[in-house]
């Protein structure tokens, strides 16, 4: 009996411990792209969000700069700034939307 009684009080002391540490992972709001905008916009946008969604996701500052996609678009040299345009465009929209601290 001395032994249930330990093993009770025990779980009583760290099962609130161990809940503690759970954490359930924050929404992160993705708006659409704006009307109107060309296929490679588009692209650029989603790009960007989905940038950001795995920045938050990895717990890094914003810093549309740090990818690959902003600095060298997959796109024709003549459109590459409507690329990076609504990149950046979608990275700040979905930091804004995000939650949590920081962002």
């Amino acid at each position: 009996m001395t032994k249930l009684k330990t093993f009770a009080v025990m779980a009583a002391l760290f099962l609130p411990l161990a809940v503690a540490g759970c954490s359930h992972p924050q929404p992160v709001v993705y708006a659409p792209p704006p009307p109107g905008l060309s296929t490679l916009a588009q692209r650029g946008y989603y790009d960007g969000s989905l940038a950001a969604r795995n920045d938050i996701r990895k717990g890094f500052a914003p810093d549309v700069e740090r990818h690959p996609n902003f600095r060298n678009p997959p796109a024709r040299p003549q459109a590459s700034e409507e690329y990076r345009h609504e990149f950046r465009a979608g990275y700040e929209q979905t930091f804004r939307g995000a939650t949590g601290p920081g962002y």
